[in-house]
């Protein structure tokens, strides 16, 4: 091959072994399985093992295949490598990762030499145990030793970094592949595109894509600012027209001597890889990057199926491009592909999150018409679409009628019913199916109480809603960030002061890791209830605790300062902000021109109104209106 590995290879290869004698304590500290091999060793077989043919095993259960291991190493002479592997990937396949990796060193420790495919089989076990360390560790044992690495080896490691959210390090893992001479197959190209379009980089996924089709792509590494990396080249782009047989020559001289490039053979892409992409550039509201794709399949003759068509309709709906969804689904149609229940129910969600429950009614009247019975999702938008227009008989018609058709509402049913209820105002409704939830129906979970809670706020029941929350302690339910922000800010807004005190003063001992938003929470209600002092003290021991104030933080602050009669620290206060690099926007600009005005700030207020016309943010409707004021009581002339 020639070609020196690269740093990523060369760590593994430097470290290989450095971790072995901790996965060696990893399978071996797992003493249950180790004491259940043991345990097994002198039981008959009471079931015999069901093989398919010479080549492999296969097992009823893990006890079966357990008891083979132990006929296998108590043979004499010792069985070959080839009988352990068998039975290693037929215990892969059942999902028991640990025991292989137990087994693993028990072989090891016969004197048996791994192969390739053994070693392979480790690799994937630590992977799915979350041990990517170990896996590598295992990759550096093979390259140490000499064994070879196969094209599985690398779809492994590529597969369980991209698992693990390592996308760069697949990619430098893929770029290793191809220059040691290994073809990816199309499984190995979407596991790589599926973990560049999970974590957003969908036009690298493109380039990918073109790679994989082999359009004179070559696969280069490059130095990007003292940093290695890796690219798609585009060869009719770099020679240029003009370049003819000297150009291209000199082209790939040039990309294989200086750059190490090596150029890929085109795969054809399949449903998964497009599938992967069209998901992808939906997540990122590229639908029309999306729809050229799906075209892209139609000239290249690949078979469109219902989860692409899904895919796109649903992304096209969350764009609030619904009649453009309607016009794929008949498309679709037109192609002999018939909408599921999943593509009903993604319509029926949409039209009524836009208000247009009649329409939503006719698409779950068609799909019933069709054969297809709504599922728990579609009724469910149903039951919150008839809930947004606060049509709370009509959802609770869906709802009794999905259960008597034996499909029964999960908590996200019980949950957009009890919130309908808490928004109309009808709390006993609320409480009544939220006690019927608790007997029969789904847990309740942190939401329902969040709802609930929030429910009686806004009714002004505080102690039945810190009743509420009692319970909800007691019935081992741990309350979120969100709960407690709810409570916090609610306790706030009915003037419950002390007790919003304590429950700051327990969610900081408690160790959840505060953010800004209960601290905004609790000064707001501070300076609301003309606790100044206390709110200055609670402002000043952000930086103690690690955090910086936001632009609420100050508009919040800035606010009740003036209200306080302060108007001069409160523009001190204006002025820091800058400091924290956290620039005045034109909510702060109007609070403290305001403070100012209502303190007989005139001049001042008139100078930051015209700083504030200078930045580009205009006056809101309270300052036009005390600017109005001061211009009709006084006879002063102000352009505004």
């Amino acid at each position: 091959m020639g070609k020196l590995p690269s740093s990523f290879i060369l760590h593994s290869l430097v470290n290989g072994g450095s971790h072995l004698s901790n996965f060696h304590s990893f399978s071996s500290s797992s003493n249950t399985t180790a004491t259940h091999i043991e345990g097994l060793s002198k039981k008959p077989m009471s079931m015999p093992v069901r093989g398919k043919g010479k080549r492999d095993h296969s097992f009823d259960n893990i006890d079966h295949a357990l008891i083979l291991f132990n006929k296998l190493i108590e043979k004499y002479p010792k069985p070959s490598l080839v009988e352990f592997n068998k039975l290693l990937g037929a215990i892969v396949r059942m999902k028991y990762y640990a025991v292989v990796v137990s087994m693993y060193r028990r072989i090891e420790l016969l004197g048996v030499s791994h192969d390739v495919y053994s070693l392979n089989v480790l690799i994937n076990c630590f992977f799915q145990l979350g041990r990517i360390d170990f896996g590598f560790s295992v990759f550096g044992k093979m390259l140490k030793f000499g064994v070879e690495p196969s094209a599985v080896t690398f779809s492994t490691l590529i597969n369980g970094l991209c698992n693990q959210s390592k996308i760069s390090e697949a990619v430098c893992m893929f770029d290793e592949m191809t220059e040691r001479g290994y073809q990816p197959n199309v499984i190995v190209y979407n596991t790589v595109l599926k973990g560049l379009c999970k974590t957003g980089n969908t036009n690298r996924a493109v380039r990918f894509l073109r790679l994989m089709e082999g359009r004179d792509l070559w696969w280069c590494r490059r130095w990007d600012g003292g940093a290695e990396a890796t690219c798609a080249v585009d060869v009719t782009e770099a020679v240029g027209v003009r370049g003819g047989l000297v150009g291209w020559g000199y082209f790939v001289g040039l990309m294989v001597w200086n750059f190490g490039c090596t150029k890929v053979k085109g795969i054809r892409p399949d449903i998964v890889t497009y599938s992967c992409l069209i998901h992808g550039m939906c997540n990122s509201a590229q639908q029309d990057g999306a729809t050229r794709l799906l075209n892209e399949m139609v000239d290249n003759s690949i078979s469109l199926n219902i989860v692409t068509y899904n895919i796109l309709i649903d992304a096209l709906c969350k764009e609030g491009m619904i009649s453009k969804a309607v016009e794929i689904v008949d498309t679709m149609r037109k192609q002999g592909i018939e909408p599921d229940v999943v593509t009903y129910g993604t319509l029926v969600d949409a039209h009524c999150k836009e208000g247009m429950v009649f329409e939503a009614e006719d698409f779950v009247d068609a799909m019933i018409k069709r054969g297809i019975e709504p599922d728990v999702v579609t009724h469910t938008a149903l039951i919150n679409g008839h809930c947004l227009q606060n049509e709370m008989d009509k959802a609770r018609r869906v709802f009794n009628l999905m259960i008597e058709k034996g499909c029964a509402p999960d908590i996200v049913t019980y949950n957009t019913m009890i919130n309908g209820y808490c928004k109309a105002k009808r709390l006993d409704e609320a409480m009544e199916l939220f006690h019927e939830r608790s007997q029969k129906g789904p847990t309740p979970n942190t939401v329902t109480y969040n709802i609930l809670v929030q429910g009686m706020f806004r009714l002004g029941k505080v102690s039945t809603a810190c009743e509420l929350f009692r319970k909800m302690l007691a019935s081992g339910q741990v309350p979120d960030i969100v709960t407690r922000n709810i409570l916090l800010g609610d306790l706030c807004k009915a003037g419950h002061i002390e007790e919003a005190l304590e429950l700051f003063q327990a969610m900081r001992n408690s160790g959840l890791g505060l953010d800004i938003v209960p601290y905004n929470i609790i000064i707001d209600g501070l300076c609301k209830a003309g606790h100044i002092e206390v709110a200055k003290e609670l402002f000043h021991q952000l930086s103690d605790n690690g955090l910086k104030p936001s632009v609420c933080t100050y508009r919040v602050m800035i606010n009740g300062l003036c209200k306080e009669g302060l108007p001069d620290e409160a523009y001190n206060l204006f002025g820091s902000m800058g400091d924290n690099d956290c620039l005045p926007n034109r909510c702060c600009y109007n609070v403290m021109i305001q403070g100012f005005l209502r303190n007989c700030y005139t001049s001042e207020a008139t100078q930051l109104l015209k700083e504030m016309v200078g930045k580009g943010f205009s006056a809101d409707i309270f300052t036009a209106t005390l600017f109005m004021d001061l211009i009709v009581h006084s006879n002063i002339s102000i352009l505004l």
